[in-house]
């Protein structure tokens, strides 16, 4: 045998790389491997970081800082399956850092993540691949950015998947996604509802609720109630109400059973197989305050419509309601009000509601929670809408000093609420007193001073709901509540402008309030409201009109016409035009300035001082004055002195006083004797007798100045004058002659018939300044005037008229003059004949007595030069 030759070992080329085994402890190494184009270090270095981002936060951060996330963003696109996978598990990992999906989001790695959810995949990819867009989703333009790729369509496929932590990320997925409406219709076109509702059998509480979660959301929309109806979701969801160790799905199942409420089909089902019924069992039995707050919840969302209210009210939700108004928790509550509120837009309900419901709900309106006092205020405020009923059982179980209370509440919902209660209930004569007893005037003065346009609004709303009695108005007045709706007047929101003419218009519906108003410059604003275009309305034309209907002297001063339903009363003053920037001086103003060559004020007051300490009136002259006025000029009188009797800017609270002094009844007798002849001499011993039984006025201690009341004069003679009226005239069958007789009576009493070419020689104007003179004062009492022209006479002639019951105008025209407007019905009608009434011009200076149709030559000559 020949000797064995050993073998030579080739040796390896010179360009290879031996094999070297790298071992690292920092993590930065391991991202600079990530550069690596082996497939081997690659994985070992994406095991390495899915191992160090997942001890915490910290190391996430540490990762992000040395630029892993952009080699991990292309390495989950890696043609070897297990750098794949490890790159993606290293995604999800880091993904649930917020600067880590900032830094996605700007790589764009999503399509790359939906591209790993293909069959084709890993399991374990799939579950980190739905992880990180589950992070991901969290995010609106990312959760828009899955849906436009398509992302939608993987994830409900991989609601099937075998692994748990699969379905768990997927069905997250799709719940975040599931919170845009755009993406809610999507998921039940791609049949997610029965997935969906097939995780509801899922071992894992985790997915289960989730997918109640994802439930809850699509549930909201129309076509995906009608899936789950289709898909027999309300058996599955009773099912996990009824059993008790589901408890803590309890309260999702509800939210989604609250969604599928709101169509009437379903209610009707529920209601038929004894569903809706064990829901509210349900309701009351639970222990759960989330479960009792969502069972409220579900019922006020199905109560919107009037066909689920219906069935509600036949399985008596009323009383749930009410019961889960026992319950200790704000929350519970809060819910239960809502649903109430809502319910009572069935009359049924409201009745049960108004009789069993309201203590417990005024009760509530002393809470700390102001959320609690607003939904029981906003309760109240269904409840008695439209239910007169119910607003009395506010009033009966003492809920008015609690609404009262509320008005200065911080809160502005609380206040609107409480003002709504109490606008609805002053629609009530009876509990409008109740209201206004308790100070709501001076209550209301604290909301009106919010800043909130609706808490104006809506103060001022009740300000005219519950100021419609003097006593009330008086009350606003004296608390300087009439400033602020003056104030609002100016307002850039339409509502509060309209409601504070509204409350103007009711509270200007006095002299007293209405002379206020006008000295705030509510006036001027209303005049300038009503030029505009886009802000006049009809509250501010009704507040304007209120206004002068209810302070004539300045009517008469701007319009210069007093129509047949504006009645003069004591304290009216004809001061003459002014300037149209001026303001017109009050009576008192007038009262106190030195003597000028103006043209004198015009007064017409019979009422003497408040002061003034009258006797009692005798027996006869009680009778005599009770049947020298007409039915007419007592009803008139009568309505004038109750509440809501109008009362002039000067005077304050005083009572009608008629007194004679003996010097003018025995001139007036003389005047009479000597006109009528001696046939009246009986008369006027009856006269005499009469004065000597004439109350005395006594007057009282002298006060101290600076605290006397001005009061105007009392105008003794005009008093004379309407008394002598309506003794003479009254009586006369026809009220053509009644005009004609007070026509003749004023002018007989202004000097007389004049002629017309010779009225400049009638020296009206000495006399006049004499008067002043004598007076010592511009404002002159009109039964004072001995030598009147037109406005004298017409001023005259109206203020009689007013008093004993004969309708005319009083108009004012250019130069001096002034007429009188009456209606009557022609003579030549037929007896039967029915016609409306013409209008004359009453002659009151040449012809006294003379009817002039109006609009013809005649009376157009006697209105002008």
């Amino acid at each position: 045998m020949g000797k064995k030759v050993k073998k030579e070992v080739e040796p390896l080329p010179k360009d290879v790389f031996d094999p070297l085994a790298i071992e690292s402890k920092k993590a930065e190494t391991a991202v600079l491997m990530l550069q690596s184009p082996e497939e081997e270090i690659l994985r070992k270095a994406c095991d390495a970081l899915y191992k160090f981002a997942q001890k915490g936060d910290e190391n996430k951060v540490t990762l992000l800082g040395l630029g892993a996330v952009e080699s991990l963003s292309k390495l989950i696109s890696h043609e070897d399956k297990t750098v794949r996978r490890n790159a993606v598990m290293v995604c999800g990992i880091m993904a649930a850092h917020n600067d880590v999906r900032k830094l996605m989001r700007k790589l764009d790695i999503i399509p790359s993540l939906i591209a790993r959810l293909v069959p084709e995949e890993e399991v374990v990819v799939h579950e980190f691949a739905t992880l990180c867009l589950a992070h991901m989703a969290t995010d609106y333009s990312n959760k828009a950015k899955i849906f436009e790729l398509n992302g939608l369509e993987h994830l409900i496929r991989l609601l099937g998947s075998t692994d748990p932590d699969v379905k768990k990320n997927s069905v997250e997925c799709i719940y975040l996604l599931a919170q845009d409406f755009q993406t809610r219709s999507a998921v039940c076109e791609n049949n997610a509802v029965p997935p969906l509702l097939e995780l509801l059998r899922s071992d894992y509480p985790v997915i289960q609720h989730l997918a109640l979660k994802a439930l809850s959301s699509i549930s909201c929309e129309a076509d995906c109630r009608l899936a789950l109806k289709e898909n027999q979701a309300m058996d599955h969801l009773l099912k996990i109400l009824e059993t008790k160790e589901l408890n803590d799905l309890h309260v999702e199942a509800l939210l989604i059973i609250a969604n599928c409420l709101e169509d009437a089909d379903t209610v009707q089902l529920l209601q038929q197989s004894g569903g809706l019924k064990k829901i509210l069992t349900f309701a009351e039995t639970s222990p759960l305050a989330d479960i009792q707050r969502n069972a409220a919840k579900a019922i006020a969302k199905s109560a919107h419509n009037a066909e689920n209210r219906k069935f509600f009210h036949e399985q008596e939700a009323e009383k749930t309601l009410l019961y889960l108004l026992t319950t200790d928790n704000d929350g519970v509550k809060i819910a239960s009000l809502q649903a109430i509120s809502i319910m009572c837009a069935s009359a049924a309900s409201k009745d049960v509601f108004g009789t069993h419901g309201i203590l417990q709900i005024i009760n509530l309106l002393n809470k700390d929670s102001a959320e609690l006092r607003e939904a029981a205020a906003f309760t109240l405020a269904n409840l008695t809408t439209g239910s007169p009923s119910n607003a009395s059982k506010v009033a009966e179980a003492d809920g008015v000093a609690a609404l009262i209370h509320l008005l200065s509440d911080k809160r502005d919902g609380v206040v609107t609420n409480a003002c709504t209660v109490l606008i609805n209930m002053a629609a009530q004569e009876s509990l409008r007193l109740t209201i206004q007893a308790q100070g709501v005037m001076n209550a209301l003065v604290e909301p009106l001073q919010s800043s909130s346009s609706l808490v104006q609004s809506k103060a001022a709303l009740t300000v005219a709901a519950v100021g419609c009695d003097a006593d009330a108005r008086a009350e606003f007045r004296n608390t300087a509540g009439l400033t602020y709706l003056v104030k609002f007047l100016n307002s850039d929101y339409d509502e509060v402008r309209r409601n504070a003419c509204w409350a103007i218009a009711v509270c200007g519906n006095e002299e007293l309030t209405a002379a206020e108003l006008y000295r705030l410059g509510a006036y001027d604003v209303l005049q300038e409201i009503n030029l505009s275009a886009s802000r006049r309305s009809n509250f501010s034309e009704l507040a304007l009109n209120k206004m002068l209907d209810n302070n004539l002297s300045l009517k008469y001063n701007q319009k210069g016409i007093l129509s047949y339903n504006n009645l003069i009363n004591d304290g009216f003053y004809d001061h003459g035009r002014i300037k149209p920037d001026a303001k017109l001086p009050s009576l008192e103003e007038l009262s106190k300035q030195e003597l000028n060559q103006r043209r004198a004020v015009i007064l017409i007051n019979t009422r003497l001082p408040e002061l003034a300490i009258q006797s009692p009136i005798p027996v006869e002259e009680k009778t005599e004055q009770s049947i020298r006025r007409s039915p007419s000029s007592q009803s008139r009188s009568a309505s004038r002195e109750q509440g809501g009797r109008a009362q002039s800017p000067v005077e304050d609270k005083q009572e009608p006083f008629s007194v004679k002094s003996p010097s003018v009844s025995r001139s007036r007798m003389k005047e009479k004797s000597s006109s009528k002849g001696k046939g009246k001499v009986k008369k006027e011993e009856e006269k005499m007798k009469e004065e000597d039984e004439v109350p005395q006025v006594i007057a009282p201690p002298d006060p101290n100045p600076e605290t006397l009341q001005w009061f105007p004069p009392c105008d003794q003679e005009l008093n004379d004058y309407i008394s002598e009226a309506s003794r003479t005239i009254l009586p006369l069958p026809h009220i053509r002659e009644q005009v004609v007789a007070l026509a003749q009576f004023v002018a007989e009493k202004m000097g007389g018939a004049i002629e017309k070419d010779r009225l400049h020689e009638f020296s009206w104007e000495l006399h006049i300044s004499e008067l002043k003179f004598e007076l010592k004062s511009n404002v002159i009492p009109i039964g004072k005037i001995k030598k009147g022209i037109f406005y004298h006479r017409a001023l005259l002639y109206k203020a009689v008229a007013d008093r004993i019951g004969i309708a005319c105008t009083l108009e004012r025209g250019d130069y001096g003059r002034a007429w009188n407007e009456v209606k009557l019905l022609s003579d030549s009608l037929r007896p039967g004949t029915r016609a409306p009434p013409e209008s004359y011009i009453v002659d009151l200076m040449h012809e006294p007595g003379r009817l002039m149709k109006n609009a013809t030559v005649e009376a157009e000559s006697y209105q002008q030069i």
